[in-house]
C-alpha cells in the first residue's frame, strides 16, 4: 500500500512539473552523464529587486550630492523648510534628512564638485 502512495505522489509531482513546463517553458540541460533532461523554466520574480536597489542607490547618491554641493547649513535650512510643508513634503523632509552615511559620502564627493 505504501508503494501505491509513493507512486501516486510521484505521479502528482510529475503532473505539476509538466504543468510548469507548459506554462513557463522548457529548459534542456545536459547532465554529467550526457543525458539531456527537460526542466521547467524558472519564473522571474514579479518584483524587480535589482531595479529597486539601483533606484535606492541613485536616490542616496542624489541626496549626498545635494549635501556636498549646497553645504550642510543650506541643506539643513531647505530640509527644515520642507518639514514645515504638507504631508508629502514632510515625508520628503524625512527621507532627505542627513544621516551619517550621507554625510560620509558627501564629504568624499565634495572635492570633486564645483563650488557655488
Amino acid at each position: 500500500m505504501t508503494q501505491t502512495l509513493t507512486f501516486e505522489t510521484r505521479l502528482r509531482r510529475l503532473g505539476r512539473r509538466h504543468e510548469k513546463m507548459y506554462a513557463n517553458g522548457i529548459v534542456n540541460k545536459m547532465g554529467k552523464d550526457g543525458l539531456v533532461s527537460a526542466y521547467p523554466r524558472r519564473r522571474m520574480p514579479r518584483f524587480p529587486l535589482k531595479g529597486f536597489v539601483i533606484l535606492l542607490s541613485a536616490a542616496f547618491l542624489y541626496k549626498a550630492t545635494l549635501l556636498a554641493w549646497l553645504g550642510s547649513d543650506v541643506y539643513a535650512e531647505r530640509v527644515t523648510a520642507l518639514a514645515e510643508g504638507s504631508a508629502i513634503e514632510q515625508g520628503g523632509a524625512w527621507v532627505m534628512q542627513s544621516d551619517p552615511a550621507t554625510v560620509a559620502v558627501a564629504s568624499f564627493i565634495g572635492p570633486f564638485l564645483p563650488s557655488n
